[in-house]
Order: structure tokens, then C-alpha cells, then sequence
């Protein structure tokens, strides 16, 4: 049944019906929920629906079942680039590219990176800060190797670099909130009595992916692209009981005006606070 869908999925995405086949690769994944290849062929359209967070998760969870498959690197690294997560992008691609010595792409896309992030750090560099204030913010937003040499991915290359247009995020089942000190970002997110081993949690350069899933029960998915960036290999979460704990750790000693990025954020402010304070919002 699940080959049966895969295969009517890959029909669809050949037609352009991206949509369809992102709703076909879902109903596979429900048969056949350790099938990395599900996993990056849905991700691929994503990409295509320009839903780029949903697109890193999945690309993760196939790298997490099969982490030898070069394209679910890839991908992960094509989305990234659409969110302009370079330093991620250019991880999953240097990764990909000793699963794929032969072909140049990784390589070229990997100078790419590059290149985006020195022009990044140059602008950082530039940018004056100004002096503000830490703040407590709450919100109440409720196999082998594979080959890439792929249609979709030859497409998906050549405009990588295309700015990125966000979809709307769905109204999330748990409540969550956020507070910020100076060196990070704790988001809590209240689901209660959930076992540990049904939470997943990623860290990107500027991506936080949550996924919660209770057998018998609808999944939980909350993938923003934060307001500002953080280290990965510094963030970590805990499950409680009556909420999952995250802790951000910021790039930058800067003012987060709100938990998600959007294009008209203001210019964040360097947290340069008096000794113990804190203002609340």
C-alpha cells in the first residue's frame, strides 16, 4: 500500500501537483513511518511549496533513519539556503559530499555558502548596536548512498538562491512561550504527561523544529525561523512533565522582539543591562 502511494507521489510531483504529492508521501509516512526515503522525497516537495522549515524536519528524520542517503543531506541544505542558514546549509552539504564524492554540486553549492557567509559576517560587522534593555517576552501563539542526480534536485539548484517566501505556520495544538535573557532564549512549550521518546527537538543556525508524536494521537509540528541566530551544539531541551523546556543559546547578545523572524523585524538591539534587572514586556 505504502509503494503504492509512493509511487502514485512520485507521479504527482513529476506533474508539478506538488501539493498532492506532499499529501501522498504523508499518507505513506503513515504506513511506513521508518522510510527515509519518504522522508526526503517529502521534503523535496516542500521545498517545492516553499514550506522550508517542514522541509529541514523531514530531511532530519530521513538523515536520522538512513544517515548515509546523500540526498536527504541535500535537501536539507536546499532549504537551509532558502532560509538563509548558511552555516547549516553548509554543514548537511559537507556531509552529503563525503557520501557523494562525484558529483561536483555539493562542492559548488559549498563555495556558495561560503560566499554568503563572509557577505553575512561583513554586514554583522557593519551594523552599529544600540544599547537596550534584557526582556521577558511571553507569547500565547497558540538505505546505501543515494544518488541525487534527480530532476527535482537539478531544478531546485539552479534557483536556491532565490529569496524565500514563508508559508503561514498552522495554529499549533500546544500553547508555548518564550522569555529571553542576554546569552539566551528559553521557550516552553506546555504539553503535559507527553514520554520523551515522542519528543523530537532540532536546532539550526536560525530554525527550531519541535515534533511531538503520540501514537493515536495527531502529531505536533512547531518550525519557526527565529528572530535572530543561535548555536545549535550549545541549545538543549528537557522533558517534564507538564511542558517541554527548551533553552536557545543566542549568536548575539541581542533583544529579541519577538520568538519568529519576520521580514519587517526592527534592527535587534545589543543587551547591555543594568546588574540583575529584568523588564518585563
Amino acid at each position: 500500500m505504502a509503494t503504492d502511494l509512493e509511487k502514485k507521489a512520485k507521479e504527482a510531483f513529476i506533474d508539478d501537483y506538488f501539493e498532492l504529492a506532499y499529501d501522498l508521501y504523508s499518507q505513506a509516512i503513515e504506513i511506513s513511518p521508518n522510510s527515509a526515503e519518504l522522508f526526503a522525497d517529502r521534503a523535496q516537495a516542500s521545498i517545492k511549496l516553499q514550506n522550508f522549515t517542514e522541509a529541514v524536519a523531514d530531511a532530519n528524520r530521513a538523515i536520522e533513519l538512513e544517515p548515509s542517503m546523500s540526498k536527504a543531506y541535500w535537501r536539507k541544505a536546499t532549504a537551509c539556503m532558502k532560509l538563509e542558514e548558511y552555516e547549516t546549509a553548509k554543514v548537511a552539504l559537507e556531509k552529503g559530499a563525503s557520501l557523494a564524492p562525484g558529483d561536483s554540486r555539493f562542492t559548488n553549492l559549498i563555495k556558495e555558502c561560503e560566499e554568503r557567509i563572509a557577505e553575512e559576517t561583513g554586514e554583522l560587522q557593519k551594523q552599529p548596536l544600540e544599547t537596550g534593555p534584557t526582556n521577558v517576552v511571553s507569547t500565547n501563539n497558540v538505505q546505501p548512498a543515494t544518488n541525487i542526480s534527480s530532476t527535482e534536485d537539478v531544478e531546485t539548484v539552479m534557483d536556491v538562491s532565490n529569496e524565500a517566501a514563508m508559508a503561514a505556520p498552522a495554529r499549533p495544538k500546544y500553547r508555548h512561550e518564550f522569555y529571553q535573557k542576554p546569552e539566551e532564549v528559553v521557550v516552553t512549550v506546555f504539553a503535559k504527561g507527553i514520554p520523551a521518546k515522542n519528543v523530537t527537538v532540532d536546532f539550526g543556525e536560525q530554525i527550531l523544529s519541535v515534533s511531538i508524536d503520540v501514537p493515536g494521537e495527531e502529531a505536533y509540528h512547531f518550525q519557526p525561523r527565529l528572530f535572530g541566530k543561535i548555536i545549535p551544539a550549545k541549545c538543549r531541551y528537557e522533558v517534564l512533565s507538564t511542558k517541554v523546556e527548551i533553552r536557545l543559546a543566542k549568536a548575539e547578545p541581542i533583544q529579541w522582539s519577538s520568538l519568529e523572524f519576520s521580514k519587517g523585524a526592527v534592527v535587534p538591539q545589543r543587551v547591555n543591562p543594568p546588574s540583575g534587572m529584568l523588564i518585563f514586556l
